[in-house]
């Protein structure tokens, strides 16, 4: 694992850049005020709502509820990762990125050499598609299978020949050897003789985020082995983290809109070959939250595609449980079940690509596969049944993020059993002060209301005469403030896109950028005299935590000089404000 990214460079780069010359580059902006406006390019609208705040180098849209900084708006806008999109802004300023080693980390590690092996194999098995007297029967196929060259092509689609030792093509010297077995694409047998993991096969090669090669899946001709052999786990591919063909569909921007998800690469390949440009596959995995991640941040609706079958509907249901905390306002995910006996590639070649787009435009929504999934398991005619649903839907409902859908599915569980749904508690004990991962509470309490006033003027945390005796209290989201207070005494001049991208951790990053696009309804002037209440409310309750405290200790002493001691410290604490001064 790569060294952490130190938040002060991440502090310095972001001084450096302009959020407005980022996205302009990008998406047209036009004055407007204090702030910059532009259609918005995450969803379709025809009156501006996206708007760019040069003051809190932060963008947000009104319409769909996009918001970020700058690194954000790469993230979604080019998808990319958290550091690649450091990475690039840094470029641009011409900065190096630097990286921590702390105790747990190794030594950031060059993959260069591998990633340069596995484009020389994707040309290799390219060129052996064109070229060898063995290809002919891997043409015949692909033939058979109604693609085109022209398809193949804007595939990289290649040919394995048969052998042993084809490997010794790629490679200048022992050390390369080596790093075509930690590349997938050499295997080592008992005696240790490396040897071809690919032969034999036409070969689909699995493009990353970066455009860069970085394995390979393998659909044998004939003989034993697997169907279908993607490249092992290594250091630069993980199957739960990659999608074949999402590279292309986001370079395409076919699916801006909306994603398929099938289970293969030869479905993507043979939906493309219908005009049907938008389907990406799973590599012989379960989706993962990664994949979702990285779905969700294409495109609003996913739509997944399974065979009609039990496996078909095992593997649906395991894909919507995972779906479901990614479930945010504005993404939709849908399950569409094919006849028994096909798969998108033989019901678009028989039906044709509108037929297909039909299915998929009218599968069944998440909510309508949940309730009928587990309707079907239940008698709903009966009391007991009708509980026995309410028992299983409530905690699957309750795994989704708070808003529309959330709601509404709770809803209609209530029409559903009959019986009034009261959503289950999200809140979770209150994390101790050095918790390393603070986070804010979804209630409008205290804190989440400084940390909100904070996002909004960071300067307030520079105003004199605070109250500071809250910064002890251990209510839930307190270390989080107490971090972002004492980071914008760090840094004066820090804006609001600063303290939200010096977490590296994205769950933090995402609750800070949601607080900062909430509305407030208070004026400018009366900002600093709210976030003043707001943290004397927080010294309050501490105040009268300790005090209770302190009570119920003395309740339960039987001790007099426990007794003795439990009163002296109550009256001390009688004796304060609760801001922690002396009482005159």
């Amino acid at each position: 694992m790569a060294g952490r990214i130190p938040p002060e460079f991440i502090d310095q780069l972001l001084s450096r850049i302009d959020i407005v010359d980022v996205i302009e580059k990008r998406v047209p902006l036009k004055k407007a005020g204090k702030e910059y406006q532009a259609c918005c390019p995450f969803h379709t609208e025809k009156t501006p709502s996206f708007t760019v705040s040069q003051q809190k180098q932060f963008y947000h849209c009104f319409g769909c509820g996009a918001h970020g900084s700058a690194i954000g708006f790469l993230m979604d806008y080019d998808h990319m990762n958290f550091v690649e999109a450091i990475e690039e802004l840094a470029s641009d300023a011409g900065l190096e990125v630097p990286r921590e080693e702390g105790a747990t980390d190794r030594p950031r590690q060059d993959f260069s050499r591998l990633y340069e092996l596995l484009e020389q194999a994707n040309r290799f098995f390219q060129q052996q598609l064109r070229e060898h007297p063995e290809a002919s029967r891997a043409v015949e196929y692909l033939k058979k299978r109604g693609l085109s060259g022209e398809i193949a092509r804007d595939f990289g689609i290649g040919f394995a020949p048969p052998g042993w030792d084809h490997y010794r093509h790629l490679v200048k010297d022992q050390a390369d050897i080596r790093a075509l077995q930690t590349a997938g694409l050499v295997s080592t047998g008992d005696s240790g003789k490396p040897y071809d993991r690919f032969r034999d096969r036409i070969m689909f090669p699995i493009i990353d985020s970066r455009g860069r090669v970085a394995g390979f899946g393998g659909r044998i001709l004939e003989g034993d082995g697997p169907k279908y052999l993607n490249s092992p786990e290594t250091p630069v591919f993980h199957k739960g983290e990659i999608l074949y063909g999402l590279y292309d569909v986001r370079r395409s921007h076919a699916g801006k809109q909306q994603i398929l998800v099938v289970e293969g690469y030869m479905d993507v390949v043979a939906l493309a070959q219908s005009g049907i440009r938008n389907a990406v596959a799973t590599l012989g995995t379960a989706t993962t939250e990664r994949h979702l991640e990285l779905l969700f941040r294409t495109a609003p609706k996913v739509v997944f595609c399974f065979d009609g079958d039990r496996a078909g509907r095992d593997a649906a249901w395991k894909a919507l449980k995972t779906a479901l905390p990614s479930m945010k306002t504005g993404r939709e995910a849908r399950f569409l079940f094919l006849p028994e006996g096909e798969d998108p590639d033989t019901l678009v070649r028989s039906k044709g690509a509108d037929a297909f787009r039909a299915l998929v435009e009218n599968a069944p929504t998440l909510s309508r596969f949940l309730f009928d999934h587990l309707s079907g398991e239940v008698d709903t005619t009966t009391l007991d049944g009708r509980a026995r649903l309410a028992d299983m839907a409530r905690p699957l409902i309750e795994r989704i993020p708070p808003g529309s859908l959330h709601d509404l599915m709770t809803q209609e569980l209530a029409h559903l059993t009959g019986l009034e749904i009261t959503p289950g508690k999200r809140a979770t004990p209150p994390p101790p002060p050095s918790a390393r991962n603070p986070r804010v509470g979804s209630k409008s309490t205290p804190v989440r209301h400084a940390i909100r006033l904070l996002l909004e003027q960071p300067a307030l945390a520079l105003s004199p005469d605070l109250p500071q005796a809250w910064r002890s209290s251990n209510a839930r989201g307190i270390d989080l403030l107490v971090q972002l207070m004492d980071h914008t005494h760090a840094n004066p001049d820090i804006t609001t896109a600063g303290l939200i991208d010096r977490w590296e951790d994205e769950r933090i990053r995402e609750q800070l950028s949601a607080l900062a696009t909430t509305d407030l309804s208070i004026p400018e002037e009366g900002l600093a005299e709210e976030f003043h209440d707001a943290l004397e409310r927080l010294a309050h309750q501490y105040h009268k935590y300790q005090r209770d405290q302190l009570l119920e200790q003395l309740k339960h002493a039987t001790d007099d000089a426990e007794k003795r001691e439990l009163i002296r410290r109550i009256s001390e604490l009688n004796a304060q404000r609760p801001d922690g001064r002396k009482t005159d």
